[in-house]
């Protein structure tokens, strides 16, 4: 077991309690759950052999979420890299429920919708995925490498009305606009991910921790105007301590005008509700070694049907000229890196074996069958687009994005799903 720090401890003892604390520290003992979510866009075409790949559990509180009875080399599987499945953490995923309990079924058939800090994208593509087919969707990470990471991923989920951004929250301030629904991930301690990511636990110190509830209400007090009156703001975190969560939602209900929402749970999720004495606000927090994932904190808080989001005028915030920034493409644009079916966009598609589907998504080039028209063409995978490649006859130029090939030197011999092999990814 890693060894946790002190003051981590101490306080976090006391504020599960002696039975939770001691159950959490045994979830270091045991196996970290590996868990897939399901494109619903591309999942109907998978073939029977590859439902092999979602051999396990479903998740309780996800419909297209499915623990793994073993962790596959996903890196090896061209329908990761087709954006038919999202390797995602299963706390994560409780954001479908939340959906389907206080969005999708309400009035927001067209809403405008904001994935504040959205890097590397699991919750964004089951937001897109969540949301009825007239909403926009915005996708945003001010950091400039995570950015890259969430539009690559953004783009092979393959959804229409998903713009990508790179801004701070001060930027969508100034910008004008306005949505009905907010999701607000914002940066933590992450005590949450101490079991799954070691580096975590050398980070956390106290400090970072005043540090980082200060900047979340800073967050918060940006893009609130940019809500509109009645819409609804996402608050989470992967930390556990009360800083970091009821405080700062204490804080959000002191400071505007807001209320927070109920959501039901199921009592075999075993979801911890509030831990800060004397709130008692619906709130949900998942505990490792208590609910089955990693750590999670969120809170549903509906905005007053009177508050006033009047325009605020652009101006310089912190030091930074506050341009705005080009989004990655526009709304229904999916950009033409990755065509959504085969075929699209190219008017040619072609099959590949799993070995060409390694060497293409390698970056290497391709020879394809002599009738295979000139031009650009559209490679796939089991039926499910890859990317495109330029056949000039005597072979195929590889137009897979660089930044996206997987660099190993192994191909394996035959297509193997399921693996227990390191993953480089």
């Amino acid at each position: 077991m890693a060894e946790l720090p002190v003051l981590f401890t101490d306080y976090t003892r006391q504020l599960m309690g002696e039975e939770r604390f001691e159950r959490y520290l045994q979830s270091f003992e045991e196996d970290i759950p590996v868990s897939i979510r399901l494109n619903p866009k591309k999942r109907l075409a998978m073939s029977g052999e590859r439902l092999a790949v979602i051999d396990g559990e479903p998740v309780p509180w996800c419909r297209d979420g499915y623990y793994l009875k073993k962790r596959p080399n996903f890196t090896m599987d061209p329908l990761l890299h087709a954006g038919c499945y999202y390797v995602q953490e299963a706390a994560s995923m409780f954001l479908d429920e939340v959906l389907r309990q206080q969005i999708v079924n309400s009035k927001l058939s067209n809403s405008k919708c904001l994935d504040l800090c959205a890097a590397p994208g699991g919750k964004s593509t089951l937001l897109r995925a969540a949301l009825p087919e007239g909403c926009v969707l915005y996708s945003n990470e001010p950091v400039r490498n995570r950015f890259n990471i969430l539009s690559e991923n953004v783009q092979k989920w393959g959804y229409d009305n998903h713009i990508v951004t790179c801004q701070y929250a001060r930027d969508f301030r100034a910008s004008k606009l306005r949505f009905d629904v907010i999701l607000c991930d914002v940066p933590c301690s992450g005590e949450g991910m101490f079991r799954k990511d070691p580096a975590t636990i050398r980070e956390w110190s106290p400090q970072n921790v005043e540090k980082c509830w200060r900047l979340q209400r800073d967050i918060v007090a940006d893009i609130w105007p940019c809500l509109n009156p009645g819409g609804i703001l996402i608050y989470s975190t992967c930390t556990f301590n009360t800083k970091e969560n009821e405080e700062n939602i204490r804080w959000i209900l002191d400071e505007y005008d807001a209320e927070v929402l109920p959501i039901d749970v199921k009592p075999e999720w075993n979801i911890t509700g509030s831990l800060l004495e004397g709130f008692d606000e619906p709130v949900c927090r998942f505990i490792p070694g208590i609910s089955r994932g990693e750590g999670l904190f969120l809170c549903v808080i509906r905005k007053g049907m009177k508050a006033a989001s009047p325009p605020t005028p652009p101006q310089v915030g912190r030091g930074e000229k506050c341009a705005p920034k080009s989004p990655l493409y526009l709304e229904g644009d999916r950009g033409r890196l990755l065509p959504s079916l085969p075929g699209e966009g190219s008017g040619e598609s072609i099959e590949l074996t799993y070995q060409q589907a390694i060497a293409y998504l390698r970056g290497e080039a391709l020879v394809l069958p002599e009738e295979t028209p000139r031009g650009e063409v559209t490679v796939c995978f089991q039926d499910h687009p890859l990317g495109l490649v330029k056949n000039i006859g005597s072979r195929a130029n590889n137009l897979y994005p660089k930044a996206w090939r997987i660099k190993t030197t192994h191909i394996p011999s035959a297509y193997e799903p399921v693996l227990d092999e390191q993953i480089s990814q």
